[in-house]
């Protein structure tokens, strides 16, 4: 059975930073894309960054320059670097994590940012 555990949410001031990290067990075969999800109070989950097998990043517009995504393939991992954080980060920050026949998602963590 697959699960994702992530880790590293927490409560920071404007300007800080955090670091997620998602780890993923239950499947042996090589993980396709994996990706950072969050979603505000009210709001629709929205895609945050992606990183491919062969190492590709994709950011949303509103975090270029701020976040930065990565995998470590041997541990199943994908970790989210936030720094220059902004209230309109808080949020719920769901992994995402893909093989090549279904995805799964972690439970999530909470990120609060104070202004």
């Amino acid at each position: 059975q697959v699960q994702l555990v992530e880790s590293g949410g927490g409560l920071v001031q404007a300007g800080g930073s955090l670091r997620l990290s998602c780890r993923a067990s239950g499947r042996s075969d090589s993980i396709a894309a994996m990706a950072w999800y969050r979603q505000a109070p009210g709001k629709q989950r929205e895609w945050v960054a992606r990183v491919t097998s062969g190492g590709n990043r994709y950011y949303a517009d509103f975090v270029k320059g701020r976040f930065t995504i990565s995998r470590d393939n041997a541990k199943s991992t994908v970790t989210l670097q936030m720094n220059s954080l902004k209230p309109e980060d808080t949020a719920v920050y769901f992994c995402n994590v893909g093989w090549l026949d279904s995805t799964y998602w972690g439970q999530g963590t909470q990120v609060t940012v104070s202004s």
